[in-house]
C-alpha cells in the first residue's frame, strides 16, 4: 500500500534501535513508506536513514525533514547518493525550514526560500556528476563542489511545507511535499492547489509533484494517557514552537492561542509539552484547546480512523502519513484501512515516496 506511510521513532523514543522492529513491522503490514524526522539528540537523520535502508527490502524512505544548513552541501549530497544506491532507488531527500528560534539559539541563520531553491539546484547538478566552480548564491559561497564525474543519478527531493511561499517552491522545484499535521480540510485543499498551480506555472506536470498529508492517527485502542500525549501534547508542542503560524494557516482564533500561552500550567512546562507533560497536565491543557483544533486527526475506533485516513485522498493529496504512532500501534487501523481500500485506486504508485505515479496498462478485453 504505497499510498500510506508512517514516521519511524515518532515523538521522543527511548532508543533509536526501536526503529528496527518498527521497520520490519511496517513491511509486514504493507505500509508503503517510512518517514524520518530529525531531532538533535538520538534522531540524527543520516544514521537513521541508513538503518532503515539496511533492514528493509521494499519500504520507501524519506527524510521529512532534515535541514540544509547543518551540513556542508557535499556531505548532504553524498548522504543522498549513498542512500540512493544502498536502497536501490527507494530514497527521497526531504528538506525543511526548521524552527527559527532554535537556529537563532544555535547560531545558525534562518533558512529562506531562496536558500532552499538554490540548494536544490546544487544537489541536482551534483547528482548528475557536474563540477561546480565558484558558486555564489543564496545557499552560500563554494569555490568547488563535486561528487563523481560518473554520476547520473535521479534522486527525488522533498520539502516539508507550511506557508504559501514554501508550498509554491515545492511545486516549482521539488518532487515531493509533506504538509503539516493538524491542518484542517480547507487548509489541505488550499495547500494542494498552491502546489499544483506553482508546478504548472513553472512548466511542470502538476501531477508529478507527490503531495503527502501528515495526519495524526491515534485510535481509541490506545490507552488514554498515550492518546493525550499524541494529540493534545503534540498539538500543544506545535503551538509552543510556531503557534502564530499554525493559527494563521488554519484560520483559527488568535485569542485562544493567547490564552493558551498565558496559562500558568502551560508556561510551567520546561520544554516540549509532548515530551515532558504528565497526564494530569495534558488533561488540563486539553481544556484550553477548542474541539475544532484537535478535529483534523484520525481518532476513534480503528474503522473510523481508517475512514478518516481514506477521506484525506478526497482532498487532493497523493499519500497519507499516519502520524504519531508506531506500526504496532497502527496495526488495527492498517487492517481496517486495507479492508476498506478501493481496488485499483492506488495502482501505479511506486515505493519511493518522492516519485510520481506511473501509468498502469489497461488490460485488453479482446486478448
Amino acid at each position: 500500500m504505497d499510498e500510506i506511510g508512517f514516521y519511524t521513532l515518532a515523538g521522543a523514543p527511548r532508543s533509536p534501535r526501536d526503529l528496527i522492529d518498527e521497520v520490519l513491522a511496517a513491511e509486514d503490514l504493507g505500509i508503503g513508506s517510512a518517514f524520518i524526522s530529525e531531532r538533535y539528540n538520538i534522531k540524527e537523520a543520516a544514521t537513521l536513514s541508513g538503518a532503515v535502508g539496511a533492514v528493509s527490502t521494499r519500504l520507501g524512505i524519506a527524510t521529512a525533514a532534515t535541514n540544509h544548513n547543518t551540513r556542508h552541501p557535499l556531505i548532504t549530497a553524498s548522504y543522498a547518493t549513498t542512500m540512493h544506491r544502498l536502497t536501490g532507488g527507494r530514497f527521497t531527500l526531504g528538506l525543511g525550514r526548521g524552527v527559527k528560534a532554535l537556529f537563532q539559539a544555535y547560531g545558525l541563520p534562518p533558512i529562506t526560500t531562496a536558500q532552499l531553491e538554490d540548494f536544490a539546484g546544487l544537489l541536482r547538478r551534483l547528482f548528475k556528476g557536474e563540477v561546480i566552480f565558484g558558486h555564489d548564491g543564496p545557499a552560500g559561497k563554494f569555490p568547488l563542489l563535486h561528487l563523481d564525474a560518473s554520476f547520473d543519478e535521479d534522486i527525488p527531493l522533498g520539502l516539508v511545507a507550511f506557508g504559501p511561499q514554501t508550498l509554491a517552491l515545492a511545486g516549482r522545484a521539488f518532487d515531493m511535499v509533506v504538509l503539516h499535521t493538524f491542518f484542517t480540510d480547507e487548509t489541505v485543499e488550499r495547500c494542494v492547489r498552491t502546489v499544483r498551480q506553482a508546478a504548472e506555472e513553472a512548466g511542470r506536470d502538476p501531477a508529478a509533484v507527490r503531495i503527502w498529508s501528515c495526519y495524526a492517527t491515534v485510535g481509541d485502542h490506545l490507552p488514554e494517557d498515550l492518546r493525550l500525549k499524541k494529540t493534545v501534547g503534540r498539538l500543544s508542542t506545535y503551538l509552543q514552537g510556531y503557534g502564530d503560524l499554525m493559527v494563521e494557516t488554519n484560520g483559527w482564533d488568535p485569542e485562544v492561542l493567547a490564552r493558551f500561552r498565558a496559562d500558568e500550567v502551560v508556561s510551567s512546562v520546561p520544554g516540549a509539552i509532548d515530551t515532558i507533560a504528565d497526564t494530569e497536565t495534558l488533561r488540563h491543557i486539553a481544556t484550553l484547546l477548542p474541539e475544532e483544533w484537535l478535529e483534523p486527526a484520525a481518532t476513534g475506533s480503528p474503522e473510523r480512523c481508517a475512514e478518516r485516513v481514506a477521506r484525506q485522498f478526497d482532498l487532493g493529496v497523493d499519500g497519507v502519513i499516519m502520524h504519531g504512532a508506531s506500526p504496532a500501534e497502527l496495526e488495527p487501523v492498517v487492517a481496517a484501512y486495507r479492508a476498506q481500500r478501493p481496488a485499483g485506486r492506488f495502482d501505479g504508485w511506486p515505493a519511493n515516496p518522492g516519485r510520481p505515479r506511473v501509468a498502469v496498462p489497461t488490460p485488453d478485453p479482446t486478448s
